[in-house]
């Protein structure tokens, strides 16, 4: 399908490939990963053409065509939503716009309209008359409402556009699908919706995601960038993290038998076979697995932050009480009596179609902002820990080096202490002196939970934790809230994250909330739930 031989990528004395060698086959769904910096994104625009590399080549079988997830949300916002995703098939598109031209001349001749004849032959031939209810379908499966496929792109809000950009590139059965974080600003039930549209995809995928739960769910192959090679696995992420686990425990233990490794990974490869009989992906990737040499199973050289969240004093009985809180922003109503009562031992995930809800109730939590109406009360014992989506202002101050930025939060102000917590998030030697004005969005992030760590708060409450995290921060973020005694209530898009966090779901919808103690898989099976959820959302578009 498509493969690439001696791939070299140099930036200035950084090497992110040495003549890499892959091929990507027909059918096959692969996961690209690597840490921060390692190339993902630089690796598919070289795929897709978008970039050049230093060296090496990329070919294409001939006759293929490809399909890319657009980044730039601003390049079809004078077209229409409908047009947008049709011109995701340029070949139709270029042939539609050619046949209507001719058939809108004022002087239409005997040669236009055979020529037009020729077109509507070759249109029929590529299945044009079903191009836009095909177009429409995936617009509505996606989550953009009939009533704006007529708009301009730019009347949507940014998180429509990028639901817009991923039907473009999923249109027309592309040969090749390349996907760069198509998951990003989606809801988990759109999520759902495109792991499916995948699973019944036949032709080839290459996608780049931070999300597990998509990439356990859709991928048949993982691409793992390390060493500045492109190292293919059979399986999916989780076997890949499991099994790269266990390889870097046997190579720890120089002194372990060959025989007793390969008898311990042989196991945890049979086991693995077992629980991918739950999976969506079952049956290939069982054949798959049965097929794998266990010398191509490798250690990593990824590095995982140490996530501790530690209480300075265990909670008591009262958390938090919240009597009837109605808030709304624009005109917009984004809580309507929102009541519930936390108990200790509660994990509580946050569900809301719209983000700004549950970013409202944070901070009217931590005092950031005025309910309407309402109150809220903290029990006595309670100490809170937040971090908010939007960590802006906590650097937007003179800048300073991350070892000052750090200490400003602590009371202990010995430099070996602080550097304890910025060294367990990846901080170490001469990086403690980085200035706070000039970090990456995912920086900014590990010195929030840093600050977290050093509050030791017995109530954490995150607005979205794993955005510009890389995937071994999420996982050890993921970690620390499992292990947590305390409470925890969060929102976020990782729909492995919640699963195997929360305990307990409340969905803030424009008339009321839902509130149910179950865990998010559940929560989403209970046909009974998802008729009320359908009832409380329509009843305020009805309104």
């Amino acid at each position: 399908m498509i493969s690439v031989s001696d791939l070299t990528i140099q930036f200035g004395k950084r090497v992110l490939f040495d003549e890499a060698n892959i091929t990507f086959k027909h059918g096959n769904c692969y996961g690209v990963i690597g840490a921060n910096g390692a190339g993902k994104s630089t690796f598919l625009k070289i795929l897709s053409g978008e970039r050049d590399s230093t060296g090496g080549h990329v070919h294409m079988e001939p006759g293929k065509r490809m399909a890319v997830l657009t980044q730039d949300h601003y390049a079809f916002d004078e077209v229409k939503v409908l047009d947008t995703v049709m011109m995701g098939h340029d070949v139709l598109w270029s042939l539609m716009q050619e046949k209507d031209a001719i058939y809108a001349k004022p002087d239409f001749s005997d040669e236009d309209g055979i020529k037009a004849s020729e077109l509507e032959e070759k249109f029929a031939e590529m299945d044009g008359w079903n191009a836009e209810p095909q177009a429409a379908s995936l617009l509505s499966g996606i989550g953009i409402k009939e009533a704006d496929h007529q708009k301009l792109v730019k009347e949507l809000d940014g998180n429509q556009k990028v639901r817009v950009l991923l039907a473009q590139a999923l249109f027309g059965d592309p040969d090749l699908l390349i996907l760069d974080e198509p998951t990003n600003d989606l809801d988990i039930e759109t999520v759902t919706w495109l792991e499916d549209f995948l699973l019944d995809f036949k032709n080839t995928v290459i996608v780049v995601s931070h999300d597990r739960h998509f990439l356990d769910t859709v991928c048949t192959h993982i691409v793992d960038i390390d060493f500045g090679k492109l190292n293919v696995y059979t399986g999916n992420y989780s076997f890949w993290y499991e099994s790269s686990q266990l390889a870097l425990k046997q190579k720890l233990a120089q002194n372990k038998k060959v025989e007793d490794k390969r008898q311990e990974m042989q196991a945890f490869i049979d086991r693995f076979s077992a629980n991918a009989s739950k999976s969506r992906q079952a049956t290939a990737r069982r054949k798959m697995l049965d097929k794998l040499n266990l010398e191509d199973i490798k250690p990593s050289s990824r590095k995982y932050p140490g996530i501790i969240y530690a209480q300075s004093r265990e909670v008591g009985d009262q958390i938090l009480k919240v009597e009837g809180i109605n808030y709304s922003s624009g005109g917009e109503v984004l809580l309507k009596d929102v009541s519930f009562t936390i108990n200790k031992g509660d994990k509580i995930v946050l569900l809301s179609k719209n983000s700004l809800a549950t970013t409202a109730l944070y901070q009217i939590l931590n005092d950031n902002v005025d309910a309407d109406s309402g109150t809220y009360e903290f029990g006595q014992t309670v100490t809170t820990s937040y971090l908010p989506t939007d960590n802006e202002h906590y650097f937007s101050s003179d800048p300073m080096s991350l070892m000052d930025w750090l200490r400003q939060y602590s009371d202990n102000k010995d430099e070996q202490y602080i550097r304890g917590f910025l060294g367990k998030m990846l901080f170490s030697g001469e990086e403690v002196f980085k200035m706070s004005n000039v970090l990456s969005g995912g920086e900014k992030v590990r010195c929030m939970v840093s600050r977290m760590m050093l509050a030791q708060g017995n109530v954490l409450m995150l607005d979205e934790p794993t955005n510009h995290l890389d995937m071994e921060s999420i996982i050890s973020f993921n970690n620390a809230l499992m292990n947590f005694p305390g409470t925890v209530i969060f929102t976020t898009h990782d729909l492995h994250f919640a699963e195997t966090v929360a305990n307990r779901i409340i969905e803030l919808t424009p008339t009321g909330i839902i509130d149910r103690l179950k865990s998010l898989e559940e929560y989403y099976a209970d046909s009974a739930i998802q008729e009320l959820r359908k009832e409380m959302y329509s009843s305020v578009a009805v309104s």
